[in-house]
């Protein structure tokens, strides 16, 4: 499902635990560190994609998250030309996503990332709040920015700095 501009809707997910690190996975195979993310299909609403992408990227089920906030709008980012497969149509541009803020209430030991074949990433870990705006992919980041700006009001820790 691409819109008529070509971006590709999706979610993209920010786990949180009670010290406001948030969690950050590395793509399966690759030295290329994210937040989970993914597609949302035709007749889903982000929120119902949310919980399945949650669900089979590092296995964590609704209950054991509560959903702190989301994104107003669409945030678009733009794929470098080299990513852009114009073989098949509708050319997909980009994407265009809604982000989630999820504080984890489960057991940190619910997080698996072998819930689907293959599996989208091998390792996992908490970082600060911040620190992924330096790590993700160039043409991503912006994107971050304003998903971690918008949303960082609503992360339940005090001592997070606010000025990125």
């Amino acid at each position: 499902m691409i819109d008529g501009d070509g971006f590709r809707p999706n979610v993209g997910i920010i786990v949180a635990n009670d010290q406001g690190q948030v969690l950050w996975a590395r793509r399966y195979g690759h030295d290329a560190w994210q937040f989970p993310q993914g597609g949302i299909a035709d007749g889903e609403t982000p929120e119902q994609a949310m919980y399945r992408e949650l669900h089979e990227e590092i296995g964590l089920e609704r209950q054991d998250v509560k959903v702190l906030a989301q994104t107003r709008g669409w945030l678009r980012y733009r794929l470098p030309r080299r990513f852009i497969r114009n073989d098949k149509p509708p050319v997909c541009i980009g994407q265009k996503q809604k982000w989630f803020l999820l504080k984890l209430v489960g057991a940190e030991s619910r997080v698996r990332l072998d819930m689907q074949k293959p599996a989208e990433f091998d390792r996992w870990r908490w970082v600060s709040y911040w620190y992924p705006l330096d790590q993700v992919v160039s043409f991503k980041r912006d994107v971050y920015r304003r998903a971690l700006k918008e949303l960082l009001p609503r992360l339940p820790v005090i001592n997070t700095p606010r000025n990125r």
